[in-house]
């Protein structure tokens, strides 16, 4: 019998070593999803170019991983090594300067590509015509998966336990030893306590996860009262975003445009010509209608000249909004940091109706002031950080490394909370 009982501890410890490597896995590939997207989301996707190649099959792209490690650390430093494929990929790209990243480890690195291994596997890229009429590609998340492999294991345990201690009673009775009846598993004490901690570790996880949540709306993406195509727009016809934003260069709000700048083009341009148009639900959008809309609520009636005092303003529904205790300035970051429009909503001029590209948590907003340099040279609001400019050209700072964000205080409490 000392053998069944080892037998059944070997199997017992297996399957607790089964249970904790699946568990690992699993906060493995939350890590990678969670380290992707605050990092890497604003400029890539898995099987899409966005800003940056599309990430599916980068490892096999890089003959060497320490390369890659070495590329994202420090893009610019690698770029000087003359390494022929960096340098093609950087020219490839317009010269867009990749963010550094000199604080993530060779580990989370690797979280990363798991996690882009794993979502590319499970969300292939797709056809050409299908971006027209699909919404944003979904994702793959394995952990509700997991969470059922480990539940499936810690019943198989628990029942593997049950039997050991069945097979000692047997065991026991053969060899005379007196032995009380044996509890159910219902009714031990140890199995009840382990259940009640891992029903209450697995509720704390879900609870802090949802309060974490509370308030963020990524991907949220309301109907409009007029389909306005962002792809049309600045993507097709380049009309810029400060033309019709025109607050984001000049103070706190980016500031939703008044009819009379949309009549400003649209009482020459009374119907749409160009492209098919594709709502997130793969419905062709009758452009012309669209415009039609607008007239309704500019009060102008075609052929007879336009009285603007007519004019309603059109209920377009808001789609990004901080809490009112948080204080952001598109000024500051738009003209003084020199921050381009994709870098917080994403790629605007390929979106139909627009969605909020990404939480917008203090989180976010933090690993991008870590990270982000700041845009020193002919930057006149910069000429107080008389210390910098000194460092910098002493080549006491790296110049390839810059003055980040948070280096002129952009990680105080009160820069964006007073």
């Amino acid at each position: 019998m000392v053998i069944i009982r080892r037998i059944f501890k070997i199997t017992f410890v297996g399957l607790l070593f089964t249970l904790a490597f699946s568990f690992g896995n699993t906060l493995q590939a939350q890590d990678g999803k969670a380290l992707f997207s605050a990092n890497c989301a604003s400029c890539h996707a898995i099987n899409k170019k966005l800003t940056g190649p599309a990430l599916a099959g980068v490892e096999d792209r890089w003959p060497d991983k320490k390369k890659l490690y070495a590329w994202i650390k420090n893009s610019q430093a690698f770029l000087k090594t003359g390494d022929a494929y960096a340098n093609n990929l950087y020219n490839e790209y317009n010269k867009t300067a990749m963010n550094l990243f000199p604080n993530l480890t060779d580990k989370e690195i690797d979280a990363i590509l798991g996690y882009i291994n794993t979502a590319a596997k499970a969300a292939p890229a797709p056809a050409a015509g299908a971006a027209a009429t699909a919404g944003a590609e979904a994702e793959s998340d394995n952990s509700l998966l997991f969470g059922i492999l480990t539940l499936v294991l810690a019943v198989v345990a628990l029942i593997l336990l049950q039997v050991n201690s069945n097979l000692k009673k047997l065991s026991d009775e053969k060899e005379g030893i007196a032995e009380g009846e044996p509890l159910p598993f219902w009714k031990n004490k140890s199995y009840i306590a382990m259940g009640v901690i891992a029903l209450f570790m697995i509720g704390g996880y879900f609870t802090t996860r949802g309060a974490i949540n509370l308030g963020r709306s990524k991907d949220y993406q309301p109907v409009q009262p007029i389909y306005y195509s962002h792809k049309v727009h600045a993507g097709v016809n380049q009309i810029n975003c400060q033309y019709c934003h025109i607050g984001v260069y000049q103070g706190k709000q980016a500031t939703i445009p008044s009819v009379n700048v949309c009549m400003n083009c649209h009482m020459a341009i009374n119907e749409y010509k160009g492209e098919k148009i594709y709502d997130e639900a793969g419905e062709e959008v009758n452009g012309t209608a669209e415009i039609k809309k607008l007239y309704k609520y500019a009060g102008f009636e075609e052929g007879k000249p336009w009285d603007a005092s007519k004019a309603k303003p059109i209920e377009w529904v808001r789609i990004h909004n901080l809490p009112d205790h948080v204080y952001f300035n598109h000024a500051q970051h738009v003209k003084a940091g020199q921050v381009a429009c994709q870098t917080c909503h994403g790629e605007i001029q390929k979106m139909g109706e627009v969605k909020q590209f990404t939480d917008l948590s203090m989180g976010w907003c933090i690993n991008c002031h870590r990270e982000t340099k700041v845009q020193f040279k002919d930057n006149g609001f910069y000429s107080i950080y008389e210390k910098y400019h000194a460092d910098l050209k002493s080549g006491k700072i790296d110049s390839t490394k810059g003055i980040t964000v948070e280096k002129i205080g952009g990680t105080e409490c009160q820069k964006c909370h007073y």
